[in-house]
């Protein structure tokens, strides 16, 4: 009897600690996409372009103009209206409007880190 309180509570305070962790793992996703609603840019994901629209992240099937003239072709190519080219590489994203950023910058911008 001795020994099984002592077992009791320790179960107990282990079953907290990972409800913890669990509650904070469902909170951090729905923050997560709550920051990215409204929020549009292309990215470079796991070797395809992406275009996020209001949350969602879809594969990019066409090349964009953004506001400032820049154009972003679906294999990465970056055409600026100065006519550099480049190409974008695996966790860089640019906001609608040119603005180039790497995904841990955008991250840190939507309270995440």
């Amino acid at each position: 009897m001795k020994k099984l309180i002592p077992v009791c509570l320790a179960l107990f305070f282990a079953g907290s600690v990972f409800a913890q962790n669990k509650m904070e793992s469902s909170k951090m996703n729905t923050m997560d996409k709550m920051s990215h609603k409204g929020q549009e840019c292309v990215m470079m994901k796991e070797g395809k372009m992406m275009v996020m629209k209001d949350g969602k992240t879809m594969n990019m099937d066409k090349s964009l103009t953004l506001k400032n003239g820049t154009m972003v072709m679906k294999d990465g190519t970056v055409k600026m209206k100065d006519g550099k080219t480049m190409m974008m590489k695996e966790g860089e994203s640019m906001d609608m409007e040119g603005k180039m950023m790497k995904m841990k910058t955008m991250n840190k911008m939507n309270g995440k880190m």
